[in-house]
């Protein structure tokens, strides 16, 4: 083909020891090569076949990297970042009644919502982490940080059915909810309104319907938590005779626009419900270890065909925003739990991280593997390391040896994020100064001593 017959494109990212599709074939390129032009992917292949058809303005090479798609986090409350290791060791009701709660009260204001976003946007772009699902108060100005962050999100603005940092009168839910809707930013085509209702126990039948009136009026995603914890599933029986996802079902809350997170305590006829309704699931496995929640049925959920991403939860109780570790350990924990080695393999669980997540957040369309059509989130690993050496299996490696330390360039929507381990849209040293005087201003007030 001659030079003047080429296909232009804006990069062309190539000489990578191996590409990880993460399509329905699950295509592995090694080496391989990607274009990408104006955001979009336009071919992935190997790196003779692409040079021979595009002409690129830049070209990346990346010999040594593996590249895939960008992580997508399921479940997030960004702003908790600023209650890092806040109240650790404790059980969830006594770290949530005494601890989150009152410190949620006296700190939880805009500027908080702002700056704990900011860090945790952060945190998961030099983590490879490209799209997020979050949940929180005042989600405007989460919104706000992860679009100047240049991360991928769905907002979720939180409610409850009592007092709230953003809706000091339940009664007003509402009107907070249309004031989120209207001051929503609508400057990027990254960003993604939700509602998420807290749980079925601190949100009333009334409340949970009407906000999933409005999440189908506006073809916005529905988030809650579900089944998190024993006591969680008792309460839900006591008050309307049936377990939560049941409840869920019977309100007509359950669809393939709602998310359910951790459901931890759930059986084979709730697994056949969230199945046969089409609903995802975000799987929190640190988070729900680390409060002694439990181990969600993830071999039987992903049996029945239920979609399921990763999620960190917030880093309140994980502690922290790392996709890598939740991959390493989901493949892991539930091996011991079923006692078969070969329950949630590499392949399944990098798909969980990337396609699966995608699709459950909303996103599946446009991004959770590189394909032509789909935007351009990726991820560039350095493999140059001693825990890394040798490679017999790319996929294998990304699952159970790889660190988001070693996360060398991230692009979202086509644009390089990360490079060369540095983050280019945010000052991180700024911005760790501001997050160290805000942890001081906390830290006064510590209750928990």
């Amino acid at each position: 083909m001659d030079r003047h017959e080429k296909t232009p494109a804006d990069f062309l990212i190539t000489c990578v020891d191996h590409v990880i599709t993460c399509d329905d074939t699950f295509q592995v390129f090694s080496p391989g090569a990607i274009a990408v032009h104006q955001g979009t992917i336009v071919a992935v292949g190997t790196p003779c076949e692409l040079h021979q058809r595009y002409e690129a303005k830049e070209t990346v090479t990346l010999s040594g990297h593996i590249v895939l798609p960008g992580l997508v986090n399921t479940h997030v409350h960004g702003a908790m970042s600023l209650f890092r290791g806040l109240a650790d060791d404790l059980p969830l009701d006594r770290w949530l009644h005494e601890h989150i709660f009152p410190a949620e009260s006296r700190h939880v204001q805009p500027d908080f919502v702002f700056l704990g976003t900011l860090l945790s946007c952060t945190e998961m772009l030099l983590g490879g982490t490209t799209c997020f699902c979050d949940g929180y108060f005042f989600e405007e100005a989460a919104a706000q940080a992860a679009d100047l962050c240049g991360i991928r999100a769905v907002l979720g603005q939180g409610i409850l059915d009592f007092p709230t940092p953003d809706a000091p009168d339940p009664k007003a839910v509402r009107h907070r909810i249309q004031a989120f809707l209207e001051n929503f930013p609508r400057t990027s085509a990254r960003l993604r309104p939700s509602l998420f209702c807290h749980a079925p126990y601190t949100c009333s039948p009334e409340t949970l319907q009407w906000a999933k009136a409005v999440c189908t009026d506006r073809g916005m995603l529905f988030q809650i938590h579900v089944s998190e914890t024993r006591w969680e599933v008792e309460t839900i029986r006591s008050r309307y005779g049936t377990s939560p996802v049941a409840h869920l079902e019977r309100l007509g809350i359950l669809d393939d626009q709602t998310l359910c997170a951790h459901a931890v305590w759930i059986d084979d006829q709730e697994i056949h419900l969230l199945a046969e309704t089409g609903a995802c699931m975000a799987h929190c496995v640190e988070s729900n270890l680390k409060l002694a929640s439990g181990i969600a049925p993830i071999p039987a959920v992903l049996k029945a065909g239920i979609p399921v991403g990763l999620g960190t939860d917030g880093c309140a109780s994980n502690n922290d925003l790392d996709l890598f570790s939740e991959m390493s350990l989901t493949a892991r924990v539930h091996k011991a739990v079923t006692g078969n080695p070969t329950v949630c393999d590499a392949r399944r669980v990098l798909l969980m991280a990337t396609r699966m997540g995608a699709h459950a957040v909303g996103w599946g369309a446009a991004t959770g593997s590189l394909e032509v059509g789909k935007k351009a989130d990726m991820v560039a690993l350095d493999m140059e390391r001693a825990h890394l050496c040798p490679l017999y299996d790319p996929t294998s490696h990304v699952v159970y040896a790889a660190r988001a330390s070693d996360v060398r360039h991230v692009w979202v929507d086509g644009v390089p994020v990360v490079r060369d381990g540095v983050l280019k849209t945010v000052d991180v040293p700024n911005l760790l100064r501001e997050v160290r005087k805000a942890a001081a201003v906390i830290a006064e007030g510590m209750f928990f001593r």
